[in-house]
């Protein structure tokens, strides 16, 4: 059995002047990184390795998720702009001894992603987490695997 965990980066800031990829998270993005990652460790939400958009509100939520749960993280240029079949590779890349995987994305992508592999309908916030359980032994076996979700939580509306 394997878990995938989609996480939206948290809400960023614009800065005049700063490209896309370069957008910082906001004052309000850092609490709710912190809030929620706290509150997925409360809610003993065991996470093995993180992967991540290398764009820096990505990175930066990410990074404060870290802080939490102290895990081994990587980027991936796919997770950037991503289509479904962007997430579909970086899944077939991970090493099987990962048995829980928190990927740190952005909309529209990650919400597209989240509807394909689920009956329910996901509009992902910022700083919005899901989480699946997948019947498989190993990622190369993802696409045939039946997938369940385990959660769905928004940082507005969860208490710590």
């Amino acid at each position: 059995m394997k878990q995938l965990i989609l996480v939206r980066h948290a809400k960023s800031d614009w800065p005049e002047e700063t490209e896309d990829f370069d957008r910082p998270l906001a004052d309000k993005g850092l609490q709710d990184a912190l809030k929620m990652s706290k509150f997925l460790k409360n809610n003993n939400i065991s996470i093995d390795y993180f992967v991540s958009s290398p764009a820096l509100r990505a990175l930066s939520t990410c990074k404060i998720f870290n802080q939490t749960y102290r895990v081994n993280h990587t980027t991936n240029d796919k997770l950037y702009n991503p289509s479904e079949n962007n997430f579909l590779s970086v899944i077939y890349d991970l090493n099987d001894e990962v048995n829980s995987v928190a990927f740190f994305s952005h909309n529209n992508g990650i919400s597209n992603f989240a509807n394909s592999i689920s009956e329910d309908i996901f509009h992902f916030p910022t700083c919005g987490v899901a989480g699946f359980e997948i019947d498989c032994d190993s990622w190369s076996q993802f696409d045939g695997a039946n997938k369940k979700v385990l959660f769905f939580y928004e940082p507005n509306k969860i208490k710590l």
